[in-house]
Parts: structure tokens; sequence; C-alpha cells
């Protein structure tokens, strides 16, 4: 984990009942939900795509990546769009939420590192855990959520080489 001496604004969303938290230098705008369509052959996690301003947005599900059930629509739900670096190329994607909370400010002391958990699980996408509220927030590294293939996958159609 790289060490900052500067205190960070996260921008906190809910995913079930687990806050997590986005470098808000990372997100882009935050949408109410909107008409998705469903792109054929693409990975579970992806939802499909939106019109945002004349340019197609793939929409990641992050509880589906995560391992939790698919987001639901309520009245809360939202797309937080970010901008993801790949190799050195900026990518735009819509990431659906439950609800959007409040942007926060953490110093580097506050953010504990991610806890490690065997071998089987992958905590590279998580920054670190900071408290705030009495709660945990699980700040994520938007750039290593998804790998390369899925990434390509996502914006090219293609899953032939996602598991």
């Amino acid at each position: 984990m790289a060490e900052t001496a500067e205190t960070t604004q996260y921008l906190t969303f809910n995913l079930s009942e687990e806050v997590f938290a986005v470098d808000v230098g990372r997100v882009r705008e935050i949408l109410e939900i909107t008409t998705i369509t469903k792109v054929p052959q693409t990975p579970g996690f992806m939802r499909g795509v939106i019109n945002l301003r004349g340019s197609v947005v793939p929409v990641i599900d992050l509880r589906l990546k995560f391992g939790m059930t698919e987001t639901e629509r309520t009245v809360n739900t939202c797309i937080i769009v970010v901008e993801v670096d790949m190799d050195g190329e900026t990518i735009v994607l819509g990431s659906l939420a439950d609800s959007v909370q409040e942007v926060i400010e953490m110093e580097p002391e506050q953010i504990e590192a991610a806890p490690h958990i065997g071998t089987h699980l992958n905590t590279d996408f998580i920054n670190g855990m900071g408290k705030h509220d009495g709660r945990f927030v699980m700040i994520l590294d938007i750039d290593r959520i998804f790998s390369a293939q899925e990434i390509s996958a996502v914006t090219s159609g293609d899953t032939s080489s996602v598991p």
C-alpha cells in the first residue's frame, strides 16, 4: 500500500450492509438509476451499458463481482461513474451501488492495511480498512477490482478469455 501524507477524500457507498469507499478523484459523476441495455456475451457482473451524453458506458454490478446477490433497483440505487486506469488507458465505467452515503476525509493513520485472508481470496483490490462513525469502510483500489481481461471483455463484448 502506498503511503500518502495527506488527507484523502472518499465517496462512501453501500453494497448490501457493507460500506465501501472510492477516492473522490476517480469519481466522474453519480447518476440516478436509468435504463441499462443488456449486452449479450458479457461477464455476469456486467449489467449492460448506458448512454451518457452520447457515450456508451459499461455498467458493472459490484455486488455480483464481490460474490453478493444482484443489486436490486430501489429509490436509492444509483450508478457511480468512475475512471479506471488500465495499462495507461483511462476507461469510464458505471458501478451500481445500493446507495451513496457521503464524501468523507480520512488521514493515512485512520486506514489500516487490508486483511490477508489466506491465499484463496484476492483482496488486492482493497487499499485498506478505514473507520468512520464506528463502522469499517472498505477502501477500494478501483484500478485493481477488475483484471485486464475483464475490462477488455466489458469494453469489447468478448468474454472468451474471462473465467
